[in-house]
Parts: C-alpha cells; structure tokens; sequence
C-alpha cells in the first residue's frame, strides 16, 4: 500500500468544526450545486464527504488511501442519511481506472500540499471530469505554522509546504485547465477553482 501524502494527516474533528462549523456552506460557496457530480478526492473522515452527499443527492464518489478513514467516512454519510454512488480504497494516483464515470466536479482539501507528483495527480483528474468540469483546491493560506491556531494550537502542515495560489495555478494549469477563481475561506484557507481548459 502506498504511504499517506507527506505532511497530511486527518485533522482531530473537533478543530475541524471549530475551523468550518458550516461545511454545507463551505461547499456551496467553491461552487458545487445540486444536480452536479463530484469526486471528494483524499475524503478522509468524511467531514465533507457526509455535507457533499446530501448536497448532490447522493451523485458522489468518494476516494481515500485509508480503509479507516472510508469506513468513518460511510459512518458520516449514513448519519446525514445521504448515499455515495461509489467508494474506492485506492492511492489518488490511480483514479481514472477506479472511478466509474466521469464527474463535474472534483474537490480535493487540504491535501494537495503534500502530493509528491502534483501535476501527475492534476492530470488525472483532468481525466475524470467531463468537458468543463471543475478542479478545486482546497489549501491553507502561505502563513507560518504559529499564526494558524485553532482551539489553542498551531495547526495545519510545515510553513514551508504551504502552497501560494500562485503556486498552485502554475502545477495545475501546466495539467491542462485554466483558473477560474480564487475564494478566500477564512480565517486560514482558500480555494483555488480551476476548469478544464
């Protein structure tokens, strides 16, 4: 089994609700809607993947590395009593072979920071969208570590992993998309939304 992606690691829940007590919103605001189809790339415990399910009404796949991380995962989803179309236990890297159809929109958070080949991973995404489908990135804002707390701690990846936007719209775009926006999530993050060039 390949290893987790350098400096990512799943949040403890409680400084993730304290840092977005309206994921709902959160999604809604980079852009998803109803009638859409989404990955959740690298879902985690499912703090999105659960809000994302009911949003699009069950039309979501939902990858992660982690068997443990799927199963809390499919615990959230059930406890917001939504559906996902289609689970895979599988490394980032191997999505078009894994994923069942193409979708409108992937999002990816607080991951990308620490992929080891990120125009690799961009360019299968690119794979899996249909014509102008949309990329988001979710990434912490380039500040120091000790500036980031959150229920009296420091959080978030090494100073030195953190992605400008700038930096981001450089590896993705050479992917094959274009940016569409950036959205500022505060207090620590924003989003980088790109579309299928």
């Amino acid at each position: 089994m390949a290893a987790l992606f350098q400096g990512t690691s799943m949040p403890d829940r409680d400084w993730w609700s304290a840092l977005w007590p309206d994921p709902e919103g959160l999604l809604q605001q980079v852009g998803i809607r109803r009638g859409m189809s989404v990955l959740d790339l690298c879902c985690g415990d499912g703090y999105f993947t659960g809000p994302l399910a009911a949003l699009v009404d069950g039309r979501l796949a939902a990858l992660d590395l982690d068997p443990a991380m799927i199963d809390l995962a499919k615990a959230e989803v059930e406890r917001r009593g939504a559906s996902v179309r289609q689970w895979i236990c599988a490394d980032a890297a191997s999505l078009a072979e894994r994923l069942f159809e193409l979708v409108d929109f992937v999002l990816i958070a607080n991951t990308f920071h620490g992929v080891p080949d990120q125009i690799g991973l961009a360019r299968s995404v690119r794979e899996v969208l249909r014509p102008n489908g949309v990329f988001c990135i979710i990434n912490w804002h380039p500040v120091p570590r000790e500036d980031t707390v959150i229920l009296g701690k420091p959080r978030g990846p090494r100073t030195e992993m953190r992605m400008p936007p700038e930096s981001v719209r450089a590896v993705v775009e050479a992917a094959g998309f274009h940016m569409l926006r950036i959205v500022d999530l505060p207090p620590y993050h924003y989003a980088a939304v790109f579309q299928v060039a």
